[in-house]
């Protein structure tokens, strides 16, 4: 689980091993991640881009960026939340994912609201 707040703005992700959608003997490895966003500051805030950094098993690192989630750009005014499920293919059994999204208040001040680091792992893969 990877948790962190950063100018109000709470992140929670919760990735899942998907054992059916992955082939370990073709070295494909296939994780989804839950996130959730909350608004815990005071100012209504848009997320507007991300940036994810990908490390596999081997230290290969990958660099995602681009608008949004998920096509969108939600709006949060405080007190509100959005969850999303999205999905990470590996070539290894383990791995792990951090980031941030940029994010722009009602103000127009632009922040990077921190993803902490969380372990993209079949399920027994780490002792």
């Amino acid at each position: 689980m990877s948790d962190a707040t950063t100018r109000g703005v709470h992140v929670e992700v919760q990735s899942t091993y998907e054992a059916d959608r992955s082939s370990p003997r073709d070295a494909r490895y296939f994780f989804s991640y839950r996130v959730r966003i909350s608004n815990r500051g005071e100012d209504t805030v848009q997320l507007v881009s991300r940036h994810w950094v990908i490390t596999d098993g081997e230290g290969r690192v990958e660099h995602v960026r681009g608008p949004g989630v998920i096509g969108e750009q939600p709006v949060l005014r405080p007190g509100e939340s959005f969850e999303y499920t999205s999905f990470c293919p590996l070539p290894t059994a383990v791995g792990s994912m951090h980031g941030t999204y940029q994010m722009v208040t009602s103000g127009g001040s632009t922040f990077d609201a921190e993803i902490a680091p969380f372990s993209l792992a079949v399920p027994n893969a780490l002792n």
